[in-house]
């Protein structure tokens, strides 16, 4: 399966940006391992949790933990040269964005919800691992700063939504919502496009 391949990608891909995320804050290797594996599977976590679907993920597939761990001690070991592959990590990390966003939507709908369940699980599964890297490196969460992000986790979830309505084959619903979601995320890193920020200053 298409997205089974794409998933182990992404979780190779986050892994890797969680483990340099970590190097950055001077963490341990442990701590490297941690974030590295939270970045990469914690999204699916926090759907699986309040979804009650169990075993959550890398429960019943343990493989994804070794794969984690082995991509950020490879990290560790070859970040001299992790500079020269940014623009393929940013390229990687979007189609894993559309990748666990389609994954989340499915696997909800799959578990009887609707399509405003599955759509914001879809998000929470595409994004939250990044929030979560953020969050235990003190850092304020990039989806919430960067260029547009959620937003493309969003569109994505509901185009895979209506085609999955129109009663397409689904592999075409999986090729369209990959091609169109991953087209969007490169324009947004390319024109740098931003949500409109909202800057309070408090007056006396």
């Amino acid at each position: 399966m298409i997205l089974h391949h794409l998933y182990i990608l992404g979780i190779t891909v986050e892994a890797i940006t969680g483990a340099l995320k970590a190097g950055t804050k001077k963490m341990d290797v442990f701590g490297v391992i941690i974030i590295a594996c939270a970045t990469a599977i914690g999204g699916g976590n926090i759907r699986d949790v309040l979804l009650g679907n169990h075993p959550i993920s890398w429960v019943g597939h343990p493989e994804y933990i070794v794969i984690t761990t082995c991509a950020a001690l490879i990290t560790i070991l070859l970040s001299p040269f992790m500079k020269y592959f940014h623009r393929v990590f940013l390229v990687l990390d979007a189609l894993g964005l559309v990748t666990f966003t389609i994954i989340g939507v499915r696997m909800t709908l799959a578990l009887g919800h609707g399509f405003i369940v599955a759509s914001i699980m879809g998000v929470i599964t595409g994004v939250s691992g990044g929030v979560i890297r953020d969050v235990l490196c003190r850092d304020i969460p990039l989806v919430f700063q960067k260029e547009v992000y959620a937003g493309v986790s969003i569109v994505s979830a509901w185009l895979f939504l209506i085609l999955h309505a129109q009663g397409l084959p689904e592999i075409s619903v999986i090729l369209i919502t990959l091609g169109t979601g991953f087209s969007l995320r490169l324009l947004a890193i390319y024109y740098n496009l931003e949500v409109p920020k909202f800057n309070y200053t408090q007056m006396d």
